[in-house]
């Protein structure tokens, strides 16, 4: 049988970990590759592009759907397990999920509108359909990739499981000096501890020490970073004599912090966790590369060559 889209195979994933026990990625491809019989020739077919099997591909996508629908919970790497919600959406009996089911849930919605292209005006928009050119749609497929990858790196640094990948503070601490290492380049270390008088990292960019940028690192699940601390972090960089600081949380900051900000003659550059999550897709800090081994290549009719003929 044709390989289903991503779609079609969200029902059969959220079937397989109905059980309530945990699952990992491997198991549900292999079991659903099994119930749906799909051949050996099938389960290898690539894409164009040679870099990845077609079939794992949409399973980890109908996985990630799931999951921004909070019907599936991610609990460790590569492993996954259902959720109260998932259960309610399978005692309905229904005979397939489709994105237009899962809008109804408020994660869901604020996922894709986080993620979408300003342009998309469908959650179920065809991919042959609408006023998108097919470029518009590659650039929209790109955005929402990207999108998706900074929900995972906000999920992985706000994650609350119990498991040694756990980004805890300290590891925050330390992931926020890469990312600015490797913004600023220069050197970097984290001094965060208690008593260390709202600093948790120096940047040093130059070999004289004479160019640094103090750093205070909040990785705070759901509380919004105020003025109060904006005020500490403001003092401690006057202690230390310093003009520059940047202040980095995993959550939000309140209006009257960046405000507040505003009025210092310090320079403090506030960078919240959508933020976070985008500089450290742009400086490859905590991501990897899976572009195709060989780059697909748009190409047009030359007008002027025919012209000339």
């Amino acid at each position: 049988m044709p390989i289903p889209d991503f779609e079609a195979l969200m029902l059969p994933v959220l079937r397989l970990t109905g059980d309530g026990n945990e699952h990992t990625l491997t198991e549900m491809r292999q079991q659903i590759a099994k119930d749906l019989e799909l051949s050996d020739a099938e389960l290898v077919e690539h894409y164009a592009s040679g870099l990845q099997p077609v079939f794992s591909h949409r399973i980890r996508w109908a996985i990630q759907y799931l999951k921004e629908a909070a019907a599936l919970q991610w609990v460790r790497r590569g492993v996954y397990k259902i959720t109260d919600r998932g259960s309610s959406i399978l005692k309905q009996g229904i005979s397939e999920i489709t994105t237009d089911t899962l809008q109804r849930f408020s994660e869901f919605a604020d996922f894709r509108q986080k993620v979408a292209a300003p342009q998309e005006t469908s959650s179920s928009l065809p991919p042959t359909e609408g006023k998108n050119t097919p470029t518009e749609l590659m650039e929209r497929g790109f955005k929402m990739f990207q999108g998706m990858l900074v929900n995972d790196l906000l999920e992985r640094i706000k994650s609350d499981q119990s498991e040694p990948k756990q980004v805890g503070p300290d590891a925050f601490e330390q992931l926020v000096v890469d990312l600015l290492k490797a913004m600023y380049g220069g050197t970097g270390i984290r001094v965060g501890k208690s008593g260390d008088g709202g600093i948790d990292g120096i940047i040093t960019r130059d070999k004289l020490a004479l160019d640094q940028i103090y750093v205070q690192a909040k990785r705070w699940k759901d509380t919004s970073v105020g003025s109060p601390e904006i005020m500490k972090f403001a003092g401690a960089l006057a202690k230390k004599h310093a003009n520059h600081g940047v202040f980095i949380t995993a959550s939000e900051f309140t209006a009257d912090a960046r405000q507040y900000v505003e009025g210092l003659e310090q320079k403090i550059a506030l960078i919240d966790g959508r933020q976070l999550a985008q500089l450290m897709i742009e400086y490859d800090v905590g991501v990897t590369d899976v572009s195709p081994p060989k780059a697909y290549q748009l190409k047009q009719l030359d007008e002027t060559y025919f012209e000339n003929l």
